[in-house]
């Protein structure tokens, strides 16, 4: 055999009994340590926050060596997909002036909430979620779902909201002009909770930035990746997103890469 590769037999059996590097050794532990991390946060992270977890379950790696090993594997973040708006602005009911005017710039949890519907596909119809986000912390205080989208669904949103946050009065509460957020009944919620009302110019996507990207993230790393046979599949995926793991685990770079319950816990401590 040697003579046919024209390989001499000693060099042969150098190769046999030839042992990996402790570099590329080193190189199969971590590759195993990093897909088992990429499943973990559901195949989300860039090289950056991938460092912070990996980093906070011991184990350290350089930022340039964890490039050219999620390249090896071929790990990919998961692609955002552009979605439609769902609220319809044309009706009679009095609108709030623009408060916030795309600036977004709290300074501490529960100053400004964000508000706004969307709706997922499933084999029995459509299945509407109404959310609450605190553009402080980047956490869903309030949600709510359901087949119908109505003043109801958001009203459950807000109710949730109040009861886990009890903010303080002054709180602005911002959302487009659809009718779910401008009916009576929704405008004396805020009201007798001491809220202030702001609402997006007609039209304006940009006016509800944060909202907009929660639902961009929620259906880009969850739910673009299902077929659900019915409603209450996709409710049960929902929660576990949302209770599981964008408030308690996704990392934020925007909050120097920890979760937003995370990062409220550290605001408290800091102001005790």
């Amino acid at each position: 055999m040697c003579q046919v590769f024209g390989v001499s037999r000693s060099g042969y059996y150098n190769w046999v009994q030839h042992e990996p590097s402790d570099r590329k050794q080193s190189d199969e532990r971590l590759k195993l340590e990093i897909k088992v991390a990429h499943i973990r946060i559901r195949e989300t992270y860039g090289t950056r926050r991938l460092q912070t977890e990996l980093a906070e379950n011991g184990i350290i790696v350089g930022r340039d060596r964890l490039a050219r090993l999620r390249k090896e594997l071929r790990l990919r973040c998961k692609q955002k997909r552009k979605f439609r708006a769902t609220t319809n602005p044309n009706h009679n009911l009095p609108v709030a002036p623009n408060l916030l005017n795309q600036t977004f710039a709290p300074t501490a949890p529960n100053q400004v909430w964000v508000a706004d519907l969307t709706y997922v596909a499933t084999q029995e119809g459509w299945l509407y979620l109404a959310g609450i986000k605190d553009v402080y912390t980047c956490e869903i205080v309030g949600y709510a779902m359901g087949e119908r989208m109505t003043k109801e669904l958001t009203g459950k949103a807000l109710f949730m909201a109040l009861r886990s946050q009890r903010p303080p009065a002054g709180l602005i509460h911002h959302s487009d002009r659809g009718s779910q957020y401008c009916a009576y009944d929704y405008r004396v919620i805020q009201e007798q909770s001491g809220l202030k009302t702001s609402m997006s110019r007609k039209g304006n996507c940009y006016d509800n930035a944060p909202m907009e990207s929660f639902w961009g993230t929620l259906k880009n790393e969850s739910l673009s990746h299902y077929r659900f046979n019915n409603r209450d599949e996709a409710i049960s995926v929902i929660r576990g997103y949302i209770e599981i793991f964008y408030n308690r685990q996704r990392r934020h770079s925007r909050l120097g890469n920890i979760s937003p319950a995370a990062f409220r816990e550290k605001y408290h401590q800091i102001a005790a």
